[in-house]
């Protein structure tokens, strides 16, 4: 095939990119440049900011489109625009679960009720918009594109070349050993699916020619306290223990919003992070273990706003002695 993907050159666009151009086809990638067109020699490089112009895309045409930074359904509009009828293929919009209302019950479908995403669009991302854009992307998507488009819904996706590196700072701290703190309770829903994963069945979605929504994710129940013991098992060194930390106990202490990450400390995250996967597994998608991801990540130096080690042990000590 020949395939067009809008934002390449990052994390789920290049392993995707990478995956495709391993397997025969014929990437181009649409990209302001900013992150160099290095990692994909083999690719066709089209520089461009596709909120500024998007010319270069004019008189072309491809069998797929894989569009991984659609976050404002205008640019959804403005890429068909500017492509014009039946030149995208096939198209694929990158969403999220964050689509979706409150679900009503663990293990939810496809089908689940989305966010009310029927009033004004809004011009700023944010945690309170972020899941109605990508409801409205949703919808753009299936009105320019048609009902042949597919629609991924990742959980949150981990592995290397991360720049979120969510992920990462548990793999950091759990190596480095000793007692951690745990925030919450360890059955908090959490959902994760690793890129590589995630890439490889995206393009076997596009090679089998199918449509629809899909869920990326681990089948529930799974939780914060399964991811950590299995980033412990990879690489935590003996000794390491956990020690569980109430949530309140967290939120009075005033941390920065990512000095925990991944902790899903908000009811609406943690409802969400419940669906089910089953309709991508029959379809292709293989997950591999979350211990074999751990193995796979670099060392990094430490974000500036995640839990500092001297912080962290005040905390630790502050609880203890709470619970003394």
């Amino acid at each position: 095939m020949r395939i067009l993907v809008i934002g390449g050159t990052r994390f789920i666009g290049l392993h995707f990119a990478e995956a495709a151009l391993a397997a025969g086809h014929e990437v181009t990638v649409l990209h302001r440049g900013r992150s160099g067109t290095e990692p994909l020699p083999d690719a066709t490089h089209l520089i461009a900011d596709r909120d500024a112009d998007l010319s270069a895309l004019h008189g072309r045409d491809w069998d797929a489109t894989v569009d991984l930074c659609a976050y404002f359904p205008r640019q959804v509009r403005e890429l068909a625009a500017a492509l014009g009828p039946g030149r995208a293929g096939r198209y694929l919009l990158v969403s999220s679960l964050s689509v979706y209302d409150i679900p009503a019950a663990p293990g939810y479908t496809e089908d689940s009720p989305l966010l009310p995403a029927d009033g004004p669009e809004a011009e700023e991302v944010t945690v309170a918009t972020y899941g109605t854009l990508k409801v409205q992307c949703e919808r753009a998507a299936r009105q320019a594109f048609g009902p042949e488009t597919l629609l991924v819904r990742p959980t949150y996706v981990i592995g290397p070349r991360d720049y979120t590196h969510r992920f990462d700072h548990w793999v950091r701290r759990l190596a480095r050993g000793g007692e951690v703190l745990a925030p919450g309770r360890p059955d908090a829903p959490l959902q994760v699916v690793d890129v590589r994963d995630l890439a490889a069945w995206m393009l076997a979605l596009l090679e089998q020619g199918a449509s629809g929504a899909y869920h990326a994710a681990t089948p529930p129940p799974f939780g914060l306290g399964d991811l950590l013991d299995a980033v412990a098992s990879a690489v935590a060194p003996p000794g390491t223990t956990l020690t569980w930390v109430d949530e309140e106990f967290l939120r009075s202490a005033d941390l920065p919003e990512r000095a925990l990450p991944l902790w899903p400390a908000d009811p609406r995250t943690r409802a969400t992070s419940t669906a089910d996967p089953a309709a991508a597994l029959a379809t292709g998608l293989v997950l591999r273990p979350v211990a074999e991801t751990a193995r796979d990540i670099r060392p990094f130096e430490p974000q500036p706003d995640t839990l500092t080690p001297e912080r962290e042990a005040e905390l630790l000590a502050a609880w203890h002695a709470r619970q003394a």
